[in-house]
């Protein structure tokens, strides 16, 4: 029996130079064009190796190279550029009610769009419904790529989590507002086994507020940044972790869910009157606080056109989410020590900013300080499709993303 050792994993040469590639292509990303000089100098690698790169991205359609610029003397230079259509991705957020699917090329942009309606039975009815979905974001890529197959990097699922966690019907959470079990069909049916299988894509899982997280680093308002959580308010309450540049999701994809612990005020977790934090910062608790079905269809036109009526019962819990929201913050930023605080979600952007007027001020933590470059709360995307961007942008930051574990050979 071979004696298992513990150790970390040692890369070679060939990890280094997709580490290099990567470094190159975010550098790209960031700025939009670069010369070959301007991205040796930032990323400090040799000219000789950033013109190796450069010129495989060429030869495979991912960079070109702009009208050369000519600065002064000698040889004028050349900025390079990523193509868009270089290569695409599919996002796909599975949520209690519906699926959400997008496609979308290298800059991010969105290309194709379907969402459709879930019928009660979990995965094993809607899983047909999903396949139906990637065929038609696939045929839409088909008809906007370039002649030629497109490049599709991979699959991005998100939904709602925690995922693997046991629990008891017959004993269930005081706090009674989030089903912990309304998703367990999907979590627990093979879905990125059947996926990869059925649409020979690569699929990865996520939870859905560390997909909203990648959507804001990617192409969102935290771009550049490498250490921001993001509270992400949709049926629930979330937080994506963006640490050193990378997706931080735990042992079981279960990391942020912050909407679980214990609002302030609240009796203790054990008793009967216990309130969690996605009790007042939800959309489920808005709904509820509005007697709205939250598995509505026009659920986003109902809540927009109360808000702009100036609905009582919607200023109320506006100003109860707001006050909570600024625990959540205090909480995040003790906890991790973030640029920023991005807030965001599955909801009218009118009601994130009437959320977020309530939240201020903020609470004394350790990110309150002077000199800072940042505030210490960003108010991110409000949107239907944000969770949906965010997953099609997990294939593209698994392919080009500087991370560690690309630096490994078991990678």
């Amino acid at each position: 029996m071979t004696r298992r050792i513990n150790a970390t994993a040692g890369t070679n040469l060939g990890g280094a130079s997709a580490h290099n590639r990567r470094v190159v292509f975010d550098a790209l990303r960031l700025n939009g064009s670069l010369s070959r000089a301007e991205i040796a100098r930032a990323t400090q690698l040799t000219p000789q190796t950033v013109s190796n790169i450069i010129d495989q991205f060429v030869e495979t359609g991912l960079v070109s190279a702009d009208a050369p610029i000519r600065g002064g003397r000698g040889q004028p230079a050349t900025p390079y550029r990523i193509v868009a259509s270089g290569a695409y991705s599919l996002g796909i957020h599975i949520d209690r009610h519906q699926i959400l699917g997008i496609g979308a090329d290298l800059s991010g942009r969105t290309l194709s769009r379907h969402r459709h309606r879930l019928p009660k039975g979990g995965a094993k009815k809607g899983f047909a419904i999903l396949l139906d979905l990637v065929a038609a974001i696939r045929r839409d890529i088909d008809l906007a790529a370039p002649p030629g197959a497109p490049r599709l990097l991979g699959l991005g699922v998100a939904m709602p989590g925690p995922f693997g966690v046991w629990s008891d019907p017959q004993h269930p959470p005081a706090d009674t507002l989030i089903d912990p079990w309304v998703m367990r069909e999907w979590h627990e049916f093979p879905l990125i086994e059947r996926l990869t299988t059925e649409t020979g894509l690569e699929a990865v899982l996520q939870n859905d507020a560390g997909a909203a997280a990648m959507a804001e680093k990617m192409y969102g308002t935290a771009s550049g940044l490498d250490h921001f959580v993001h509270l992400y308010i949709g049926y629930g309450l979330g937080a994506g972790l963006i640490i050193q540049g990378e997706i931080y999701a735990g042992t079981a994809g279960n990391a942020g869910e912050i909407g679980q612990l214990p609002a302030a005020g609240s009796e203790d977790r054990e008793s009967e009157g216990s309130r969690t934090l996605e009790h007042y910062v939800s959309v489920l608790s808005a709904c509820r606080a509005l007697d709205l079905d939250p598995g509505a269809a026009n659920l986003f036109p109902k809540l927009e056109a109360l808000l702009a009526v100036g609905d009582p019962r919607l200023d109320a819990w506006t100003v109860q989410a707001g006050r909570h929201l600024r625990q959540a913050i205090q909480i995040v930023e003790a906890l991790f020590d973030p640029q920023t605080v991005v807030v965001g979600g599955q909801l009218p952007p009118g009601l994130l900013l009437a959320i977020t007027r309530h939240v201020e001020p903020l609470l004394s933590s350790v990110s309150h300080r002077p000199g800072r470059s940042l505030p210490r709360l960003t108010v991110g995307t409000a949107d239907l499709w944000v969770v949906a961007q965010g997953a099609a942008m997990e294939p593209i930051s698994r392919t080009f993303d500087p991370q560690f574990r690309a630096l490994l050979k078991s990678a």
